[in-house]
């Protein structure tokens, strides 16, 4: 049964991606009720309703819900027991958030549904950093099992002597070992799913990062990405059925001389996305809430033949003017308080 105008989407989560969702709502007539537990999160200005709760408080959570005619989240480190008392108004559901929050988890599910990732292993005492270095080679990476993002919880091994401090620089959690990849270049499949199993697909961008954050997507992906996009693409949708997965999720690949390699699953729109805003027919925040309110799809076809997304990150938001006064250049800053280096601070996007 589709959501008509005027109903209540609940949105879990207060940053950028739930300020977007907001946005898209509010053109489609939807209310948005935002819940996180920050004081005035990028998402609580565009909001209908503004609840400021803590992420594990199961009778908020529940109350938040009784107001709601559907509810998403924004970002996936997420308690998954607590996010449970929302029952079936939420959309992904939590077997999504689940795999995606436990590294390990992910690889299998990749592998056990015709995915291939990088050589691995977990990493759960010191006891099994031992032989690690025969097992999979150096350079090898060290990623906590749980909430890393944007480079965070990660360290690179490049020698046998380096393992133990490796382990202490990820605070001793629970990791996974992972082989360094040889990739030409890294690219992402943004897929959109219908509980009916319906699917639209955007072209795909290829990602630029450093230090581990995402610096610009660029669509068409080009030469060393269009040869793996249809095989990327049959395996993300494979996983996004597999999930039972409502909405957009985004899968992250390397392009590599064996084919596409999996890097990670995010279940929720995504930075690599952004771009869709100015440079597809729908964007993948409309795609989201058609997808979760039971609408019939939109056309996720390009709008230009070239469309390029610049994250301003830190006080790359500084150049506010410069970018409203360049013509073509579409703005989007996100109203965080203290630009921090690292810390993503809107996007501009061109097109043509």
């Amino acid at each position: 049964m589709s959501l008509p105008p005027g109903s209540t989407i609940g949105i879990v989560g207060g940053g950028q991606l739930g300020r977007m969702l907001c946005l898209a709502a509010h053109r489609m007539g939807y209310r948005t009720h935002v819940y996180a537990p920050d004081p005035a999160p990028p998402a609580s200005g565009p909001a209908s309703l503004y609840v400021c709760a803590d992420y594990a408080n199961r009778d908020a959570l529940a109350a938040f819900a009784a107001e709601c005619d559907v509810i998403t989240y924004e970002f996936e480190n997420l308690p998954v027991a607590a996010l449970e008392a929302m029952g079936d108004k939420l959309h992904p559901g939590t077997r999504s958030l689940a795999i995606a929050q436990d590294r390990a988890a992910e690889k299998r599910f990749i592998e056990e549904h015709g995915g291939t990732v990088a050589n691995w292993r977990p990493v759960s005492e010191p006891g099994d950093l031992e032989g690690l270095g025969e097992e999979i080679g150096f350079p090898l990476v060290l990623k906590s099992r749980r909430l890393g993002y944007d480079g965070k919880g990660q360290a690179w091994v490049r020698e046998e002597s380096q393992l133990p401090d490796a382990w202490e620089a990820i605070g001793r959690e629970p990791a996974v070992a992972e082989a360094a990849v040889d990739f030409t270049a890294e690219f992402s499949i943004l897929v959109a799913r219908r509980a009916d199993d319906a699917l639209a697909v955007w072209n795909a961008p290829r990602n630029i990062h450093d230090g581990g954050i995402l610096r610009r997507s660029e669509v068409p992906a080009g030469e060393g990405v269009d040869e793996h996009v249809e095989r990327a693409v049959e395996i993300a949708c494979a996983l996004a059925g597999a999930l039972g997965h409502v909405g957009v999720m985004a899968v992250e690949f390397f392009a590599t001389a064996e084919g596409p390699i999996v890097n990670e699953i995010a279940p929720r729109v995504h930075n690599s996305g952004h771009w869709t805003i100015e440079g597809s027919q729908t964007s993948q925040f409309e795609q989201h809430l058609r997808c979760i309110a039971g609408l019939p799809l939109g056309d996720p076809a390009l709008v230009a033949p070239r469309v390029t997304m610049d994250n301003l990150i830190g006080s790359d938001v500084e150049r506010w003017e410069e970018l409203l006064a360049e013509p073509g250049a579409h703005l989007h800053v996100y109203g965080k308080k203290e630009a921090r280096p690292g810390r993503k601070m809107g996007h501009v996007t061109r097109l043509g």
